[in-house]
Protein backbone atom coordinates (compact mmCIF):
# COMPACT_ATOMS: atom_id res chain seq x y z
CA UNK A 1 0.00 0.00 0.00
CA UNK A 2 1.31 3.43 -1.00
CA UNK A 3 1.63 5.82 1.94
CA UNK A 4 3.94 8.60 0.74
CA UNK A 5 5.01 9.68 -2.73
CA UNK A 6 7.89 11.84 -3.92
CA UNK A 7 6.97 13.11 -7.40
CA UNK A 8 10.02 14.08 -9.45
CA UNK A 9 10.17 16.77 -12.09
CA UNK A 10 13.09 16.54 -14.52
CA UNK A 11 15.17 19.27 -12.84
CA UNK A 12 15.97 17.54 -9.53
CA UNK A 13 16.76 14.24 -11.28
CA UNK A 14 19.21 15.95 -13.63
CA UNK A 15 20.64 18.05 -10.80
CA UNK A 16 21.39 15.09 -8.56
CA UNK A 17 22.72 13.11 -11.53
CA UNK A 18 25.17 15.86 -12.50
CA UNK A 19 26.31 16.11 -8.89
CA UNK A 20 26.77 12.36 -8.48
CA UNK A 21 23.98 12.14 -5.90
CA UNK A 22 21.52 9.70 -7.47
CA UNK A 23 22.17 7.39 -4.51
CA UNK A 24 19.80 9.63 -2.54
CA UNK A 25 16.86 8.22 -4.48
CA UNK A 26 17.84 4.68 -3.53
CA UNK A 27 17.92 5.65 0.15
CA UNK A 28 14.54 7.34 -0.07
CA UNK A 29 13.02 4.32 -1.80
CA UNK A 30 14.44 2.01 0.88
CA UNK A 31 12.53 4.03 3.49
CA UNK A 32 9.26 2.95 1.87
CA UNK A 33 8.59 6.20 0.02
CA UNK A 34 7.36 5.74 -3.54
CA UNK A 35 9.28 7.83 -6.08
CA UNK A 36 7.19 8.61 -9.14
CA UNK A 37 7.74 10.20 -12.54
CA UNK A 38 5.56 10.77 -15.58
CA UNK A 39 6.12 9.96 -19.25
CA UNK A 40 6.87 13.64 -19.90
CA UNK A 41 9.61 13.64 -17.28
CA UNK A 42 11.03 10.39 -18.67
CA UNK A 43 11.36 12.04 -22.06
CA UNK A 44 13.40 14.86 -20.52
CA UNK A 45 15.72 12.75 -18.36
CA UNK A 46 16.18 9.61 -20.49
CA UNK A 47 14.85 9.82 -24.05
CA UNK A 48 16.28 13.18 -25.12
CA UNK A 49 19.66 13.11 -23.30
CA UNK A 50 20.29 9.55 -24.52
CA UNK A 51 21.02 11.05 -27.95
CA UNK A 52 23.43 13.70 -26.65
CA UNK A 53 26.93 12.32 -25.95
CA UNK A 54 27.54 14.82 -23.16
CA UNK A 55 24.49 13.62 -21.21
CA UNK A 56 24.19 9.99 -22.34
CA UNK A 57 25.91 8.48 -19.28
CA UNK A 58 23.62 10.33 -16.89
CA UNK A 59 20.59 9.19 -18.85
CA UNK A 60 21.75 5.57 -18.62
CA UNK A 61 22.20 5.84 -14.84
CA UNK A 62 18.71 7.30 -14.46
CA UNK A 63 17.26 4.61 -16.73
CA UNK A 64 18.93 1.98 -14.56
CA UNK A 65 17.18 3.35 -11.45
CA UNK A 66 13.86 3.12 -13.27
CA UNK A 67 14.50 -0.41 -14.50
CA UNK A 68 15.40 -1.46 -10.94
CA UNK A 69 12.17 0.01 -9.59
CA UNK A 70 13.81 2.71 -7.48
CA UNK A 71 11.98 5.31 -9.55
CA UNK A 72 8.57 4.23 -10.83
CA UNK A 73 6.09 5.57 -13.33
CA UNK A 74 3.03 7.13 -11.74
CA UNK A 75 0.91 4.59 -13.59
CA UNK A 76 2.60 1.85 -11.54
CA UNK A 77 1.03 3.43 -8.46
CA UNK A 78 -2.57 3.02 -9.53
CA UNK A 79 -3.04 6.15 -11.64
CA UNK A 80 -4.47 5.85 -15.14
CA UNK A 81 -2.42 7.36 -17.97
CA UNK A 82 -5.57 8.83 -19.50
CA UNK A 83 -6.32 10.66 -16.24
CA UNK A 84 -2.76 11.96 -15.97
CA UNK A 85 -2.80 13.22 -19.54
CA UNK A 86 -6.21 14.84 -19.16
CA UNK A 87 -5.21 16.69 -15.99
CA UNK A 88 -1.84 17.66 -17.48
CA UNK A 89 -3.50 19.32 -20.45
CA UNK A 90 -6.04 21.03 -18.18
CA UNK A 91 -3.29 22.44 -15.98
CA UNK A 92 -1.30 23.56 -19.02
CA UNK A 93 -4.29 25.42 -20.38
CA UNK A 94 -5.03 27.14 -17.06
CA UNK A 95 -1.46 28.11 -16.19
CA UNK A 96 -0.39 29.20 -19.67
CA UNK A 97 -3.42 31.47 -19.89
CA UNK A 98 -2.87 33.04 -16.48
CA UNK A 99 -0.28 35.67 -17.43
CA UNK A 100 -0.79 38.16 -20.22
CA UNK A 101 1.34 40.92 -21.69
CA UNK A 102 0.31 43.22 -24.55
CA UNK A 103 -2.89 41.17 -24.95
CA UNK A 104 -0.91 37.96 -25.50
CA UNK A 105 -0.75 35.01 -23.15
CA UNK A 106 2.75 33.98 -22.06
CA UNK A 107 3.59 30.28 -21.91
CA UNK A 108 5.43 29.91 -18.62
CA UNK A 109 5.37 26.18 -17.88
CA UNK A 110 6.16 22.90 -19.65
CA UNK A 111 4.13 19.69 -19.97
CA UNK A 112 6.61 17.88 -17.68
CA UNK A 113 6.07 20.34 -14.83
CA UNK A 114 2.29 20.27 -15.23
CA UNK A 115 2.26 16.47 -15.39
CA UNK A 116 3.84 16.46 -11.92
CA UNK A 117 1.06 18.73 -10.65
CA UNK A 118 -1.50 16.50 -12.35
CA UNK A 119 -0.12 13.42 -10.59
CA UNK A 120 -0.04 15.25 -7.25
CA UNK A 121 -3.66 16.31 -7.76
CA UNK A 122 -4.71 12.73 -8.49
CA UNK A 123 -2.86 11.41 -5.44
CA UNK A 124 -4.51 14.10 -3.33
CA UNK A 125 -7.90 12.87 -4.48
CA UNK A 126 -6.90 9.42 -3.23
CA UNK A 127 -5.73 11.01 0.05
CA UNK A 128 -2.16 9.82 -0.53
CA UNK A 129 0.46 12.13 0.98
CA UNK A 130 2.82 13.50 -1.66
CA UNK A 131 5.32 16.23 -2.43
CA UNK A 132 6.69 17.49 -5.76
CA UNK A 133 10.45 17.85 -6.24
CA UNK A 134 10.90 20.74 -8.65
CA UNK A 135 13.73 23.22 -9.11
CA UNK A 136 11.97 25.57 -11.52
CA UNK A 137 11.03 28.77 -9.70
CA UNK A 138 8.07 29.70 -11.90
CA UNK A 139 5.81 26.79 -10.95
CA UNK A 140 6.55 27.06 -7.24
CA UNK A 141 6.02 30.81 -7.06
CA UNK A 142 2.87 30.55 -9.16
CA UNK A 143 1.17 28.45 -6.49
CA UNK A 144 2.91 29.71 -3.36
CA UNK A 145 3.07 33.46 -4.04
CA UNK A 146 1.40 34.23 -7.39
CA UNK A 147 1.66 38.00 -7.03
CA UNK A 148 5.44 37.63 -6.75
CA UNK A 149 5.44 35.86 -10.11
CA UNK A 150 3.71 38.81 -11.72
CA UNK A 151 6.48 41.08 -10.47
CA UNK A 152 9.18 38.62 -11.55
CA UNK A 153 7.77 38.33 -15.06
CA UNK A 154 7.31 42.08 -15.33
CA UNK A 155 10.94 42.68 -14.39
CA UNK A 156 12.15 39.93 -16.72
CA UNK A 157 10.18 41.19 -19.72
CA UNK A 158 10.62 44.89 -18.87
CA UNK A 159 6.93 45.53 -19.35
CA UNK A 160 3.71 45.28 -17.40
CA UNK A 161 1.97 41.93 -17.16
CA UNK A 162 -1.43 40.97 -15.80
CA UNK A 163 -2.10 37.87 -13.72
CA UNK A 164 -5.39 36.01 -13.48
CA UNK A 165 -5.43 33.83 -10.37
CA UNK A 166 -9.11 32.88 -10.41
CA UNK A 167 -8.69 29.46 -12.04
CA UNK A 168 -5.35 28.87 -10.34
CA UNK A 169 -7.05 29.04 -6.95
CA UNK A 170 -9.31 26.15 -7.95
CA UNK A 171 -6.46 23.84 -8.96
CA UNK A 172 -5.78 22.67 -5.43
CA UNK A 173 -2.93 22.78 -2.94
CA UNK A 174 0.55 21.48 -3.71
CA UNK A 175 3.70 20.87 -1.67
CA UNK A 176 7.12 21.49 -3.20
CA UNK A 177 10.72 20.63 -2.38
CA UNK A 178 13.90 21.58 -4.25
CA UNK A 179 17.10 19.67 -4.97
CA UNK A 180 18.92 21.68 -2.31
CA UNK A 181 16.34 20.74 0.29
CA UNK A 182 16.39 17.09 -0.79
CA UNK A 183 20.16 17.07 -0.26
CA UNK A 184 19.79 18.80 3.10
CA UNK A 185 17.23 16.22 4.28
CA UNK A 186 19.43 13.40 2.94
CA UNK A 187 22.34 14.65 5.04
CA UNK A 188 20.23 15.07 8.18
CA UNK A 189 18.77 11.57 7.72
CA UNK A 190 22.23 10.10 7.25
CA UNK A 191 21.69 9.15 3.59
CA UNK A 192 24.85 11.08 2.76
CA UNK A 193 27.83 10.77 5.08
CA UNK A 194 29.89 13.94 5.44
CA UNK A 195 32.96 14.43 7.58
CA UNK A 196 34.10 17.89 6.57
CA UNK A 197 32.22 20.82 8.12
CA UNK A 198 32.24 22.57 4.73
CA UNK A 199 30.63 19.63 2.90
CA UNK A 200 27.04 20.75 3.52
CA UNK A 201 27.80 24.19 2.12
CA UNK A 202 29.58 22.66 -0.89
CA UNK A 203 26.67 20.33 -1.65
CA UNK A 204 24.09 23.11 -1.41
CA UNK A 205 26.16 25.34 -3.69
CA UNK A 206 26.55 22.44 -6.12
CA UNK A 207 22.77 22.07 -6.46
CA UNK A 208 22.43 25.81 -7.04
CA UNK A 209 25.08 25.81 -9.76
CA UNK A 210 23.37 22.88 -11.49
CA UNK A 211 20.05 24.69 -11.81
CA UNK A 212 18.22 24.74 -8.48
CA UNK A 213 16.47 28.09 -7.98
CA UNK A 214 17.68 28.83 -4.46
CA UNK A 215 19.08 32.12 -3.23
CA UNK A 216 22.34 32.64 -1.35
CA UNK A 217 20.26 33.76 1.64
CA UNK A 218 18.24 30.53 1.60
CA UNK A 219 21.44 28.49 1.52
CA UNK A 220 22.72 30.38 4.55
CA UNK A 221 19.44 29.64 6.35
CA UNK A 222 19.73 25.91 5.62
CA UNK A 223 23.30 25.89 6.91
CA UNK A 224 22.10 27.31 10.25
CA UNK A 225 19.28 24.81 10.79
Amino acid sequence: MIKKVLILDAGPIINLSLNGLLEIFKKISQKGITIAITNYVYQEVVDRPSHIPRFELGALKIKDLIEKGVIKFATDSGLAQQEIESETQRFLRIVNSSIKSDNHFIEIVSPAEMSCLAVSHLFNKKRIENIIAIDERTTRVLFEKPKNLRDLMSNKLHRNVTLNTKELENMGQFRFIRSSELVYVAIKKGFIKINDKHALEALLYATKFKGCAISWEEIEQLKKL
